[in-house]
């Protein structure tokens, strides 16, 4: 007898940005590996981008594909190319790709109607609200992606059940945040993670999401129960839905060159990167990259730069989004010529999962994007924390207050308020040198940071192995919407 995910066929939807399209693609592998149907929706861009890993998923007999459709990018005054939020030419015409990414329901509606097997589930990023009535309309579940853990979701919960901000009136005063398994304190700021939104808007546009969420079956997460085992139970009994965390996924990664070009392909050649990296001692390297969409102002780069020479530690900087200036100052301040075997410097963007778990790393300055965060946990390492936008500053509190696995370098607001281009750079060299060698330098507490994290990185491989937590998780997911079917199954949902 076949098994229930023989006769799946799972329909992703990912939001067009690199942070929330790499998890999925990793998604797709895995339940594509447990026997599904797999059919990702995205524009030509961003399927481009992926063709290769999924090239090579086809290769070994998964049952995957990606199908375009095409953004309307004149229509709502965007140039041709912009089709995911890393590449848009200002962070103000991120409302425009939403407004295109809204127009893709009927031609999105299309494709499934056409699809063979016909589609039985739909999982879909939170941020692509329309994937409901999709879903309503085909009569198939829908499950909800959200890029974020399981910790920053319960903290979005009870900022938007309870009456927590009423009496805040600043910003930038701290508050502690109720009805959580730790106390977390915060700022109106770092809840936003942005300047450009005022809270009640964006309190708006969450409770758009979360009313598009009640038609949901439950959540897909990129997380494991060990990592955040109360905040897992909590969410699933606040929001009184099924919590399906899968992850990490970047560890369904085995294959060298699924694990090199994991995102895109890299700046720097990987067989080169490797044999600097095999030329350092075990736990000596810092890694530094700070996201895809944060743009770090250049004299805060430049100050990165120099506190890093100021250290004497072994490093490999990936940048990104570089700007004229930054070019210049590399090629006249003899910065790299100084640094010299001790730096290696990629420009664009860099093999991260396989230079995170290089036996030479020991440290990992992060931007508290989710995805690196994880990654940092599957390898073991502690962290910089550098948040600068979104959920970051809330990452930054799981990492450091609840998993104790990090160092602040002590920025407490959002990167677009405007202070980095009033101050230059908000975080000076002395202060990047002591928090890098706060990390790197053994003693008590460094030592039991280290601990704690190589701990975790063996509860992250447990769980995403046959039997763990993650890998069970994904058969009863598969399980539950098969379930789900049938109750209100048309013959065609399922191949028979």
């Amino acid at each position: 007898m076949a098994s229930p995910s023989a006769n799946l066929h799972f329909v992703l939807f990912p939001l067009l940005a690199p942070g929330h399209m790499v998890p999925m693609i990793d998604m797709a592998r895995i339940l594509a590996h447990h026997g599904s149907n797999v059919t990702i929706i995205t524009t030509p861009l961003n399927a481009n981008r992926y063709k290769p890993i999924i090239a090579r998923a086809v290769k070994a007999n998964l049952k995957i594909q990606i199908i375009e459709v095409k953004l309307k990018l004149a229509e709502v005054g965007l140039p041709e190319g912009c089709e995911s939020f890393d590449t848009l030419p200002s962070p103000e015409l991120a409302y425009k790709l939403f407004t295109a990414i809204n127009m893709l329901k009927e031609p999105s509606e299309l494709v499934l109607r056409e699809l063979s097997p016909a589609p039985s589930c739909i999982i879909s990023d939170s941020y692509i609200t329309w994937t409901s009535d999709v879903a309503q309309t085909l009569d198939i579940p829908k499950l909800v992606f959200h890029g974020p853990g399981c910790f920053w979701l319960m903290c979005m919960h009870v900022v938007s059940t309870t009456n927590v901000l009423s009496g805040i009136e600043s910003d930038s005063q701290p508050f502690v945040l109720p009805e959580l398994p730790d106390r977390i304190e915060v700022t109106k700021l770092q809840l936003m993670g942005t300047s450009r939104i005022d809270l009640t808007d964006l309190s708006g546009f969450r409770s758009q999401i979360q009313e598009r969420e009640k038609y949901s079956y439950g959540f897909v997460v990129n997380s494991f129960d060990e990592l955040e085992p109360e905040y897992v139970k909590e969410l699933a009994k606040a929001k009184d839905k099924k919590v399906y965390c899968l992850g990490p996924v970047s560890l369904c990664n085995k294959d060298d060159l699924d694990i090199a070009e994991r995102g895109n392909k890299a700046a720097v050649n990987e067989h080169d990167c490797l044999e600097w990296l095999d030329g350092k001692d075990p736990g000596s390297v810092m890694y530094i990259c700070l996201g895809t969409l944060t743009r770090v102002p250049t004299e805060q780069v430049i100050e990165l730069g120099l506190g890093l020479e100021s250290t004497n530690i072994p490093f490999i900087w990936c940048i990104r989004n570089e700007t004229e200036e930054l070019q210049r100052w590399f090629s006249e301040s003899g910065f790299e010529e100084r640094v010299g075997e001790r730096g290696l410097i990629i420009h664009g963007w860099a093999p991260q999962v396989m230079i995170l778990s290089h036996r030479a790393l020991g440290g990992f300055i992060t931007h508290c994007g989710w995805n690196s965060t994880l990654e940092a946990v599957c390898a073991g390492l502690p962290m910089v924390t550098w948040p600068h936008l979104f959920d970051q500053f809330l990452n930054e509190k799981f990492i450091t207050e609840v998993l104790k696995i990090g160092v602040r370098i002590g920025i407490d607001i959002p990167a677009d308020t405007g202070e980095q281009d009033k101050a230059g750079a908000l975080v000076k060299k002395e202060e990047i040198k002591a928090a890098i060698e706060c990390l790197m330098n053994a003693g008590e507490e460094g030592e039991r940071r280290r601990k704690r994290a190589q701990e975790l990185a063996e509860m992250a491989k447990k769980a995403m192995e046959e039997g763990g937590s993650s890998h069970l998780n994904v058969i009863t997911m598969i399980q539950d919407v098969t379930e789900q079917l049938a109750k209100n199954m048309k013959p065609s949902h399922l191949v028979v």
